[in-house]
């Protein structure tokens, strides 16, 4: 009969057809499942299917609801959208064949456009699904998909790790680990837009050692680098996180402590890193000893702050610093003024990204 599947066939391929139809169910006219396809039992996971209620286990939502078995004849050659009504309640697809000698219904279940959802959810592999089912081959795809995004995903972090240590190479000092120029010049930029704007002020400190020249003509390069290294984490622990401390010449450091507008604060700090600076060093064995000079401005002491106008202004109470005997601090204030053969138009660095 067409249509109609023999019930000896369907008796005596029960396994064979498992392996052609995994998701497949023999419904008995009672209701009951007489077998299930290795699949779908994996699937439904509760237990044996075989003895259960077809519609104890499942809930029939198109093309109409159903409650029995008659219901469910009716149904034959159209297409069904079932759920399991526990555990994951996955959604399923499929068609009812009659079976002859009235020994039930055959039906065969798919996941439809569900099926990455599923081999998800109930742990899939091929060897679930048919040879000839297209679904292996979208496991493949999705597989092969997977591993490529992956793939991409490492290369991309690789790639924002390089390029992130890329630009942090680019605005940091190689010896001291301090900032460079470029990084004091994007982060002054900064400081002064904020003043400008009138969300916050700020305090420009230029650090020049004293003594430094004869430690490096004395004691050689090495130990001149050494001193350098100890300076920056005497700046380091003398500042906060929010400030931006760089190295701008061989012994010379420029600092940007934003906030800091209180001139006696702003003292305090200097005093306090030319008390660190002072502290006894040794470079294997022998005693270096430097001191620092310290020129600072405060952003409001101008109507408008400028970038070039501060870093002047901080050169000018720096050297204002080593006049009155170095190892000192001294805040510019209007008026003071350098000899005019020890006035530069700016420092010798500004402007030089390099560094």
């Amino acid at each position: 009969m067409d249509g109609v599947l023999s019930a000896d066939l369907a008796t005596l391929a029960v396994r064979e057809l498992g392996r052609l139809m995994p998701m497949f169910l023999w419904v008995a006219p009672t209701g009951h499942i007489r077998a299930a396809g290795p699949t779908l039992s994996k699937v439904c996971g509760a237990g044996p299917l075989a003895g259960a209620r077809f519609f104890d286990v499942f809930d029939l939502t198109k093309p109409s609801p159903a409650a029995t078995m008659e219901d469910l004849a009716r149904l034959t050659g159209q297409r069904l959208q079932v759920r399991l009504r526990h555990g994951a309640r996955t959604a399923l697809r499929g068609q009812i064949v009659p079976l002859a000698g009235a020994e039930g219904l055959l039906v065969n279940l798919s996941f439809g456009i569900a099926v990455a959802e599923a081999v998800r959810d109930h742990r899939l592999t091929d060897a679930d699904f048919a040879t000839t089912d297209l679904t292996v081959e979208l496991l493949y795809l999705t597989e092969a998909k997977a591993a490529v995004m992956e793939e991409l995903a490492a290369l991309n972090r690789r790639l924002d790790t390089a390029r992130n240590a890329a630009e942090a190479r680019a605005l940091t000092d190689a010896l001291t680990g301090l900032a460079n120029r470029r990084a004091l010049a994007s982060a002054l930029a900064r400081a002064v837009d904020a003043a400008v704007r009138g969300r916050r002020g700020f305090a420009l400190l230029h650090l020049d050692l004293d003594f430094f020249k004869a430690v490096n003509d004395t004691l050689g390069h090495a130990a001149g680098d050494f001193v350098l290294t100890r300076v920056a984490a005497v700046l380091r622990a003398e500042t906060r996180k929010q400030d931006t401390v760089a190295r701008v010449g061989g012994d010379e450091f420029v600092l940007i402590l934003p906030g800091q507008v209180d001139p006696a604060q702003i003292d305090a700090v200097a005093r306090r890193i030319i008390e660190g600076l002072e502290a006894p060093l040794v470079f294997e064995g022998r005693p270096c000893r430097i001191s620092g000079s310290i020129g600072a401005t405060i952003s409001c002491l101008y109507p408008v702050p400028e970038a070039e106008r501060m870093l002047n202004d901080a050169d000018t109470a720096l050297y204002a610093s080593k006049r009155r005997g170095r190892g000192r601090a001294t805040i510019y204030a209007p008026g003071l003024r350098l000899p005019e053969d020890r006035r530069a138009p700016e420092p010798p660095w500004l402007g030089d990204e390099d560094g």
